[in-house]
């Protein structure tokens, strides 16, 4: 008659955490990661802080009695051909690449996110339909339509390059995701939300895509990076950002002089050094939410 009652609190106890608490349980496992992700947190406040307090149009400002400076005196890092600042150059640059490579990321996955999902979850003539002009914007020579958009386009500027960019690198998000959702479609809470009566749009946006999440955030992180990079590359070959503007990918194009590359380190070295640190933490966190994704979905 006197029989405890079992505490509601122990059946949950044991229950595993899921979705997002299980991702951060398990990235929390990996001290690379963990150190990386801290190193790139500090790197992106001490960039968007200093680019706040330093004039770009100061540091911009070609001064041809300070003709490659060496470090010391009134420039931290030197001065580069023009006289001006390779510091605020550096700040500024690293800010840009940052804004433009998480921008392009952005408006590419909403896009290719979307089109991928609808495509999907459609299937038939709509799917083929998307899929004939995805497939033909990828057989395109992307890099060169990119250099002559950027070569025509009067008054171009930093969201002249992220629009243009973003034009074309959203195709590959959209096979990706469109192949993961005929896959999903065909599962038993699909069908039952259909037979519920719920919208296509609900079952889209607020069944299907939770269930991609981990996905969605490994290929944000991913591709982040890449963005940074692709923008660097054509700002070194002269067809980024306008000569006006700051960029990490014109301090390292630099180094393609001779006597630069070899005696004049300190113009090319600090923004090769810092691409390749923001690389490396980037792609070692997207690993780790990889992992951390993968082992969510084994322990369900």
């Amino acid at each position: 008659m006197n029989k405890e009652k079992k505490n509601p609190v122990s059946v949950t106890e044991n229950i595993p955490p899921m979705g997002f608490r299980m991702i951060a349980r398990e990235f929390k496992k990996d001290k690379l990661a963990m150190f990386s992700l801290s190193l790139l947190v500090l790197i992106l406040v001490i960039v968007f802080v200093g680019a706040l307090l330093i004039d770009q149009s100061k540091v911009m400002t070609v001064s041809i009695l300070d003709k490659y400076a060496e470090p010391g005196g009134n420039f931290i890092l030197g001065a580069d051909e023009g006289g001006r600042d390779v510091f605020g150059q550096l700040i500024i640059g690293a800010r840009n690449s940052v804004v433009i490579g998480f921008a392009i990321t952005i408006i590419t996955s909403i896009v290719g996110v979307g089109i991928g999902i609808i495509s999907g979850y459609y299937g038939g003539l709509f799917d083929n339909f998307v899929m004939r002009i995805v497939d033909f914007i990828m057989i395109l020579p992307i890099m060169m339509i990119i250099i002559v958009f950027v070569t025509i386009i009067p008054n171009y500027n930093v969201w002249s390059f992220i629009w243009i960019m973003s034009a074309f690198y959203w195709v590959a998000k959209a096979r990706l995701f469109r192949s993961k959702t005929l896959s999903e479609v065909r599962r038993d809470y699909v069908n039952a939300s259909k037979t519920l009566g719920s919208s296509d749009f609900k079952i889209m946006f607020t069944e299907i895509m939770p269930n991609l999440s981990s996905l969605i955030i490994t290929n944000l992180t991913i591709n982040f990076a890449a963005n940074i990079g692709i923008e660097t590359t054509l700002t070194f070959l002269g067809f980024g950002l306008p000569a006006s503007v700051p960029s990490l990918g014109t301090l390292i194009g630099f180094a393609s002089n001779g006597d630069v590359l070899a005696n004049k380190t300190w113009i090319w070295v600090p923004a090769s050094a810092l691409i390749l640190v923001m690389m490396l933490c980037i792609n070692y966190v997207g690993q780790a939410f990889k992992r951390s994704a993968d082992a969510r979905q084994r322990l369900g």
